[in-house]
């Protein structure tokens, strides 16, 4: 792994320690890039509102780092597990959503969302042959949309 996690993780330490938030940080390798972990006695602070500061840590640390990265990867932000809990929740919510669809003949929109929850829905749904998903609105309030495909005539 390059150095670029490491300056990343010590970028992130310098803001947790001038807004005075008692937050450590620990690298390790994940599937879509290095991950940083973060922890420590204010982490739930991290959480609040399905993650909005995690996700803009996570967006200004690969503005400013994931230049210098591989092409493919990417700076992952987490805190005491939240993506994979989060990413269970929307993949559940997907298909519930999906089954609704289903039985109604109506399609369903969720609430606004951010780009990467929308991705985990739309790859949930991905090999759903009767189903499409699409994003809908503009900035942050782009929504998910699920509808049943019209069969040609």
């Amino acid at each position: 792994m390059s150095d670029v996690p490491q300056q990343a993780g010590e970028f992130l330490k310098s803001i947790f320690e001038s807004t005075g938030l008692d937050l450590t940080i620990s690298v390790r390798p994940g599937l879509t890039g290095p991950v940083l972990d973060i922890d420590g006695k204010d982490a739930e602070l991290l959480q609040i509102q399905t993650g909005e500061l995690l996700e803009a840590l996570q967006h200004l640390v690969n503005q400013v780092y994931g230049r210098n990265l591989e092409r493919s990867e990417r700076l992952v932000c987490d805190v005491r597990g939240f993506r994979a809990t989060r990413e269970a929740e929307l993949q559940a919510m997907a298909n519930l959503a999906a089954k609704r669809v289903r039985e109604t003949g109506a399609a369903f929109t969720f609430e606004p969302m951010s780009a990467n929850e929308r991705r985990i829905i739309h790859l949930t749904l991905s090999e759903s042959e009767d189903l499409f998903t699409e994003s809908i609105g503009e900035g942050s309030d782009r929504k998910l949309r699920i509808a049943l495909k019209r069969s040609p005539k």
